[in-house]
């Protein structure tokens, strides 16, 4: 379809670019951006008052299938992303069967391919069955189309792994996702420790569980030169000890999610396990560390970490729930809401931070408008409030800890390829 925006504000970082013009869209592609564009098209859409941005990448998401669809499949997950203003998505591995090996990733592809909403492009994993010993055959999972390789979910214990998977991946180019987490420490917590796991009576996870693995894992990136993403940070010590190592000059990229600069610990003082999450919520510190850290440019990326379960698994006592929230329908205004209207973020860093930064890190040959690029766009309604609720979500699960937040910013249309995925317009 040959498609005409008209009117939009236009932000993309790449190409310095922010000011109202027309965009037009022929053949799934970006062919010009200009001011008040004629041009015999398909569809016009007007877009006057609206972002008109890069599509939204997640480097970071679970969709369960193969092996979990009562809690998300590639559908489902799909539609809950294009929703969300998402136009490409990387799973992680922890499937069943894990992502190790070569038919796993074509069977993610070809179902990816068969719904044909968004582009999923999967994590494979480090180690075989993410088990921690073995390696898997990284260059055939190259090949067969991984972007990354983490074993998110489990944390590489063993340093002498850790450090091949390193020098192994640089081969190919591919960045290592790291959970940094010391299962020594972290043992059976179920929350942050601190003061309100000691209120609350429920086993704590030290921020010193997460930091030592990172502090571990920077040392072998330094050592080795190879590309260290570290995933879902939570502490202020992690941010610091990230801000140094990248003022070394060490090859270290990261992340965090919205439910970390959004909630503290105090949330659990509900003892609702949709705030459940590993790493857990942590102190107000905490949060104002990783809002300075995205500021200032040590936070490379906003991923949702997206982890859905069902109403049955999350129904029960809280030491018995499974970690994890969904994230996808409101990640982008969660950001908008608690950075951009505070002042912490311009626009303009939100869409490096959920774009530009992810497409650069996996190597993708996205995240900008730039003519002749695939025509991934994302149209959002800046000032629109909205409230969730859970019987609307897309996602096949409900556990998300802001049912009932009141948001700002709304994502009005998606287009994948040059083909409208989801609209809010009749």
């Amino acid at each position: 379809m040959k498609l005409l925006i008209k009117g939009g504000r236009i932000v993309d970082p790449l190409n310095s670019v922010d000011r109202v013009m027309d965009l037009l869209v022929e053949r799934g592609k970006i062919v010009r951006l200009n001011r008040d564009i004629k041009a015999d098209v398909a569809k016009v859409i007007d877009a006057r008052g609206m972002i008109v941005m890069p599509g939204l990448i997640d480097m970071h998401v679970h969709l369960r299938e193969p092996g979990r669809e009562d809690e998300e499949t590639i559908i489902t997950g799909s539609s809950a992303a294009a929703k969300g203003g998402f136009t490409t998505v990387c799973p992680m591995a922890n499937t069943d069967p894990v992502v190790d090996k070569e038919g796993a990733v074509e069977f993610i592809l070809s179902r990816a391919r068969s719904v044909g909403l968004i582009d999923i492009l999967p994590i494979g994993a480090i180690t075989k069955g993410q088990k921690g010993e073995e390696l898997a055959e990284i260059g055939e999972l190259k090949r067969a189309g991984v972007v990354g390789l983490s074993d998110d979910g489990n944390p590489i214990r063993d340093s002498h792994i850790m450090r091949k998977a390193l020098e192994y991946s640089k081969m190919f180019n591919l960045p290592i996702s790291a959970h940094c987490e010391d299962l020594d420490l972290s043992a059976d917590g179920v929350m942050n420790e601190g003061y309100i796991s000691t209120v609350l009576g429920l086993r704590g996870i030290p921020s010193l569980s997460e930091e030592m693995m990172v502090a571990r894992d920077i040392s072998l990136a330094q050592m080795t030169g190879g590309r260290l993403h570290i995933a879902h940070i939570s502490t202020a010590g992690s941010v610091e000890l990230i801000r140094r190592a990248k003022q070394k000059g060490i090859r270290v990229t990261c992340e965090t999610a919205p439910h970390y600069f959004s909630l503290t610990d105090e949330a659990l003082k509900t003892f609702d396990t949709n705030y459940k999450t590993k790493p857990p919520l942590r102190t107000a510190e905490d949060v104002k560390a990783l809002k300075e850290g995205l500021h200032d440019g040590t936070i490379d990326c906003i991923a949702t970490d997206h982890a859905p379960h069902t109403v049955e698994e999350k129904d029960v006592e809280f030491d018995c729930a499974p970690f994890g929230v969904i994230g996808l329908e409101t990640s982008l205004a969660l950001a908008i809401t608690e950075l951009v209207d505070k002042g912490i973020f311009t626009f303009c860093q939100l869409v490096r931070c959920m774009s530009c930064n992810p497409s650069q890190i996996l190597g993708l040959d996205k995240g900008t408008l730039t003519p002749g690029k695939d025509a991934d766009i994302t149209i959002v309604d800046l000032n629109r409030e909205w409230q969730v609720l859970s019987d609307e979500f897309e996602s096949k699960s409900r556990n998300s800890p802001f049912i009932g937040w009141k948001l700002k910013g709304k994502v009005i249309m998606t287009i994948h390829q040059g083909k409208i995925v989801y609209s809010t317009r009749a």
